[in-house]
């Protein structure tokens, strides 16, 4: 699988500790982060990611910030995406089931290089349910189509 990653300043190590599991899983590793502990703008790396996985050059996306939520902000501004910000597995998991989440967000001031890694592996081993969720998933979806005057 290809999953695009993004990061600002603040979570280049916690990135690169990310992209080392997913090539160890192997996974292709599309990085669209920042490599500086400079500071910069977290909605640039959101949108990078969102764009990623909206165009289809990447399958998932992983975007990490201080918090995850500016950036999964950002991310959620691409049409098509389903970005979630989870800070334990069981959303991580239960965000893949239920709502078919592309992109994964947390933050690197949030959680530890560990616990990263468990929500990244739960959340890339969960699948979509369908079902019931996908009516849901099919509801969030008809929202955005309506912001963009697709009715």
């Amino acid at each position: 699988m290809k999953i695009a990653i993004g990061n600002d300043h603040t979570a280049v190590e916690l990135k690169h500790i990310i992209v080392d599991l997913l090539e160890e899983k192997g996974h292709t590793v599309l990085n669209l982060g920042t490599d500086t502990e400079e500071s910069c703008d977290y909605p640039v790396y959101g949108e990078r990611v969102g764009r990623a996985v909206a165009s289809g050059q990447a399958d998932l996306g992983i975007a990490i910030c201080g918090t995850g939520l500016g950036i999964s902000l950002a991310a959620n501004k691409v049409r098509g995406v389903r970005a979630c910000v989870c800070s334990e597995p069981y959303t991580a998991v239960m965000s893949r089931r239920h709502n078919d989440a592309n992109v994964l967000c947390f933050g690197a001031r949030v959680v530890g290089s560990e616990m990263a890694k468990m929500i990244v592996e739960q959340w890339l081993d969960a699948e979509f349910e369908g079902g019931r969720h996908q009516r849901r998933v099919d509801l969030i979806m008809e929202i955005e189509r309506r912001e963009c005057g697709e009715e």
